[in-house]
C-alpha cells in the first residue's frame, strides 16, 4: 500500500512536471514574433536547450546513482525554473540562447531522474515496463495540456505563462523529493575516492556507454534519435505554421494541443497498452513509425486548413504510441548494471535527435514552410528501416543464444 502511494505521487509529480515544461511553447512564437526577432529563433533557441540537454543526459543519470533520484529531480526542477525567469527576462537573440543553454543543462536531468528512478526502484521487468509506459503516456498527455494551460495563460498575458511555468517546476521539484524514496545505489562516499569524480565530465559519461553499446544496440539508439529528430521538426514546426501561415492564436494553439493530448490518453491506454502487452514490440514498432511516416508524408502533401490538422493529430497520436514502446525496448533489451548510465545515454540520444530536428527545423522553415515536415518524413522513414533491421539483427542473437 506505502509502495502504491509513493508511485501515485511520483506520477503527480510527473504529470506537474510536464505540464510546467511546456507550458510556455505556445506564447514563445508570440514573444519572438513581438520582438521582432527572425524566424529562425524558434529552432535556433530550442536547439541550444537541447545540446546542454545531450551533453549532460548522462552525467545526471550518473549523478543519480550516488545522490538518489529524488534529488536529482530537485535540483534540475529548481535549475530548469531558474532558466525560464532568464529566458522571460530575456529581450536580444543572445539573451535568448543564453537562458536555453542553461535550462538545457537541468531540463535533461528532470527526464533521466523520472526514469533511473523507475528503473532503481521497480526490479520486476513486467512492472517497470508498465510504469515506463504509464511515465511516457503522463509525458505526451500532459505536455499537450501544458501547451492548452499556457495557450490560455497567453491570452491573458503573454508572460503569465512563464511565470505559472516557473512556479509549477518548483512545486515538482519538492513533490519528487519529498513524496519519492531514496534509490541511490553507490554510496556517497565513493565520490572522494581517487578518480571517483572523473567520470562526470559529459564526455567521459559517452565514453562509458562503450561498456554496453553493442553494433546492434547502436541501432536501436539511432533509431530513437531518428524517431526524436522527426518529431521535434514536426513539433516546433508545427506550432509556428498553423500560426505563421492560418493565422492561429496562442489560445487556439493551445487548445489544439489539449485535443491532440486527449486523443494520446485514448491512443496510449488502448492501443499502446496492447502492443506492449499482447504483441512482440520489436514487430510492432516497425508498424507504428510506418504510420507515423505516412501521415507525415499526408501533411506535406495537404494545403487547406482541415485535412492538414486532422493529419498532424493523427500523427501526434501514433507517435506518442511510439515513444513508449520505444523506451519500454531500451530498458529490457540492454540488460546491464549499469541501468542508470543506459536511461542517461537513452535520453542523450533523443535529445542529440531533438537538436538535430529543432536547429533544421528552423532554418529549413525560413527556406519553405513545408520543408520541415520533409524532413520529418525521411527521418521516420530511416527510422522504420533500422526497426527492421533491428528486428532481424535481435531474432539472430535471440536464436544464437539458445
Amino acid at each position: 500500500m506505502r509502495q502504491n502511494k509513493r508511485l501515485l505521487i511520483f506520477y503527480l509529480a510527473c504529470a506537474v512536471f510536464n505540464i510546467g515544461a511546456n507550458t510556455a511553447h505556445p506564447v514563445t512564437p508570440t514573444i519572438f514574433t513581438t520582438l521582432g526577432l527572425g524566424s529562425y529563433m524558434f529552432g535556433v533557441a530550442l536547439a541550444s536547450q537541447l545540446v546542454t540537454n545531450f551533453l549532460f543526459s548522462p552525467f545526471w543519470g550518473r549523478l543519480s546513482a550516488y545522490i538518489s533520484s529524488r534529488t536529482v529531480l530537485l535540483i534540475t526542477c529548481l535549475g530548469y525554473a531558474g532558466g525560464q525567469v532568464l529566458f522571460g527576462l530575456a529581450r536580444t537573440e543572445p539573451a535568448f540562447v543564453v537562458a536555453r543553454l542553461l535550462t538545457g543543462i537541468f531540463c535533461g536531468g528532470g527526464f533521466v531522474g523520472i526514469m533511473t528512478y523507475i528503473v532503481n526502484t521497480e526490479s520486476d521487468p513486467v512492472a517497470r515496463g508498465q510504469q515506463l509506459t504509464a511515465t511516457a503516456t503522463i509525458q505526451m498527455v500532459f505536455s499537450a495540456f501544458g501547451y492548452l494551460i499556457g495557450g490560455l495563460l497567453g491570452e491573458v498575458f503573454t508572460y503569465l505563462a512563464i511565470i505559472v511555468q516557473v512556479g509549477l517546476l518548483i512545486v515538482a521539484g519538492l513533490i519528487f523529493y519529498f513524496g519519492c524514496k531514496d534509490d541511490a545505489t553507490l554510496p556517497f562516499g565513493d565520490l572522494k575516492k581517487p578518480g571517483g569524480r572523473s567520470g562526470f565530465n559529459p564526455f567521459s559519461a559517452f565514453v562509458a556507454a562503450k561498456s554496453f553499446l553493442t553494433p546492434l544496440f547502436a541501432v536501436l539508439f539511432v533509431m530513437c534519435l531518428l524517431q526524436n529528430l522527426g518529431y521535434t521538426a514536426f513539433d516546433q514546426t508545427f506550432n509556428y505554421y498553423i500560426r505563421d501561415q492560418f493565422n492561429f492564436s496562442s489560445g487556439y494553439n493551445g487548445l489544439l494541443k489539449g485535443l491532440m493530448g486527449f486523443i494520446t490518453l485514448v491512443a496510449n491506454s488502448t492501443v499502446c497498452i496492447w502492443l506492449i502487452r499482447k504483441t512482440d514490440t520489436h514487430k510492432s514498432v516497425i508498424a507504428v513509425l510506418g504510420v507515423c511516416s505516412v501521415t507525415m508524408l499526408a501533411g506535406v502533401l495537404f494545403e487547406q486548413i482541415v485535412p492538414f490538422v486532422i493529419v498532424n493529430v493523427l500523427f501526434f497520436a501514433f507517435n506518442s504510441i511510439s515513444l513508449p514502446v520505444l523506451q519500454s525496448m531500451v530498458a529490457n533489451d540492454v540488460k546491464t548494471a549499469q541501468s542508470n548510465l543506459v536511461m542517461g545515454f537513452y535520453n542523450a540520444m533523443k535529445s542529440l535527435g531533438s537538436v538535430i530536428g529543432a536547429l533544421f527545423a528552423g532554418f529549413l522553415y525560413t527556406a519553405n514552410p513545408k520543408a520541415p515536415f520533409i524532413f520529418g518524413f525521411c527521418s521516420f522513414v530511416l527510422a522504420t528501416v533500422l526497426a527492421v533491421i533491428y528486428l532481424r539483427g535481435h531474432a539472430k542473437q535471440r536464436s544464437g543464444s539458445l
